[in-house]
């Protein structure tokens, strides 16, 4: 009997853990490559040029970039090696996010 209460439990315990959150300390990298989004903040406002976007990727420590201008179809998959530019109208760097 005991082991089949043992094996009654364990697909709750799986979905806990599953379930466990991420660390409060968003400049925790995860993993290598993780993205760190407060490392380019001070990005937020000027020209999205190549030069500023290469400079945020490398800043963050993301392993790839995604750009997005308004109006942008943007996928909702979420990759901690990535970080997100948005710009605004005028091309300026208005967010930028992990993910």
């Amino acid at each position: 009997m005991p082991r089949i209460r043992t094996l009654a439990i364990l697909p709750a315990v799986l979905w806990l853990a599953a379930c466990a959150g991420h660390p409060t300390d968003p400049a925790a990298p995860l993993v290598p490559g993780a993205c760190n989004a407060e490392a380019a903040q001070a990005w937020i406002g000027k020209p999205a040029t190549d030069a500023n976007l290469d400079a945020v990727r490398a800043a963050t420590g993301a392993r790839s970039l995604r750009a997005l201008k308004p109006g942008d179809a943007m996928t909702m998959d979420y990759r901690a090696d990535r970080v997100n530019v948005v710009q605004d109208a005028n091309g300026a760097i208005e967010k930028i996010s992990c993910g």
